[in-house]
Order: structure tokens, then C-alpha cells, then sequence
């Protein structure tokens, strides 16, 4: 058998997004676990931190003024405003991980990850879904962190979002979090097999027939 010398795998963009509420950052501490290698991608925000958030391992928390500067300067490779609060992404940490070859995990919401089909159309993008209308509300009122208009603004927009799923290449309903991280994971690493996560595999193997 001819032993060939197989090419260096290229980092995987895996982007998880989903309605507010319906288990992501669950599922994304999850799969970090068990494959610590991904890079995640830490967001900035100006909301303030929840119970047991750590600035610098949950979010970058920012006021708005730090915030309207990073983005002036162009230092976001995506952003939003979600619920009255701004999100973004620093570019050069999500650079710097793709060009060493490692896979990169974005935790974002819908207008983030609409940017990022634009600027990073080779990403795996999964789109999270609750199992219905009744328990996404169940879930968000259990949190006890938002006002019932919150809460009611977080139901309206994640009715806009699910409208979007179809752009998206696969979904899971978190009904079951043992299933849903099961399929999560599936996709993680089937991705790592596609075509753009390999280039120079197929000319490296056609290059040793005589």
C-alpha cells in the first residue's frame, strides 16, 4: 500500500445559533467539553453580566463607548443589537485560530450569523429550535433574569427567527438534551470531512497513480 503524506486539515467555522432560551449555551459548553481542541469564538456585549458570568471567559463586557470604538475600528467580524443590548465578535482571535487550523465555534445570534454566511460561506451553520412555542416560554420565565416584556420580546423575535430556519443546513429540536447534543456533535464532526476542510487531500491521493 502506498503510504501518502496527507495534507493539513483546514480549521471548520461550526456556527450554532438559536431563539433565546433554547439551551445553545448549554449544548456549546457540552461539546467544548468534550473536544477542548475547538477554538471558541468569545463575544463582546454591553448587556451586564448574569450570575457566574466571568468577563473574558463568557463575554468581553463592554460599555458603549468601548463598544462603538471596536467597531468604528473595524474589529468585529460580525455584530448586532439583540433585545437593546450590542453583541460582536473581535476579528483577530477568530483569525488567528483559522490560520493555525483549528476549528472555531460561534455562539451568536440570527443577525450575527447572517453576517457570517456572507463573510464565511464554508461554515457548518446549525440552527437550534425548541420543541414548541409553549415550552420556550416555560424556559424563559424559569430563568428569572427578565421582565414579562422581555421575556415577550425575546417570543416575538424568536417567531422571526424560526421563520429563517430554512437558510440554514441543519437543525435540531432540543427536546431532548442527551439527542439534540448527539446531533450536535454528528454534525461537528462529519463537517470535519467535507471537501473545503481538506484541501490538497484529493490531489495528493490522485498524485501517487502511475
Amino acid at each position: 500500500m502506498t503510504d501518502i503524506r496527507r495534507p493539513e486539515k483546514k480549521g471548520q467555522v461550526l456556527v450554532l445559533c438559536a431563539p433565546s432560551g433554547t439551551g445553545k449555551s448549554t449544548l456549546v459548553k457540552k461539546l467544548r467539553a468534550e473536544f477542548p481542541q475547538i477554538g471558541f469564538s468569545i463575544s463582546c456585549t454591553t448587556r451586564q453580566p448574569r450570575v457566574g458570568e466571568e468577563n473574558g471567559k463568557d463575554y468581553y463586557f463592554l460599555n458603549e463607548d468601548e463598544f462603538n470604538e471596536k467597531l468604528e475600528n473595524g474589529e468585529f467580524v460580525e455584530w448586532a443589537e439583540v433585545h437593546g443590548n450590542f453583541y460582536g465578535t473581535p476579528k483577530e482571535p477568530v483569525e488567528k485560530m483559522l490560520f493555525k487550523g483549528m476549528d472555531v465555534l460561534f455562539d451568536i445570534d440570527f443577525q450575527g450569523c447572517m453576517q457570517l454566511m456572507e463573510s464565511m460561506p464554508d461554515g457548518v451553520f446549525v440552527f437550534l429550535m425548541p420543541p414548541s412555542y409553549a415550552e420556550l416560554r416555560k424556559r424563559l420565565k424559569s430563568r428569572n433574569t427578565d421582565s414579562e416584556s422581555v421575556v415577550n420580546l425575546r417570543l416575538r423575535n424568536a417567531m422571526k427567527e424560526m421563520a429563517s430556519a430554512p437558510k440554514f443546513e441543519y437543525w435540531i429540536v432540543n427536546d431532548d438534551l442527551k439527542r439534540a447534543y448527539s446531533e450536535l456533535k454528528s454534525i461537528y464532526l462529519a463537517g470535519k470531512n467535507r471537501p473545503c476542510s481538506n484541501p490538497g487531500l484529493l490531489e495528493s491521493i490522485l498524485s501517487t497513480w502511475e
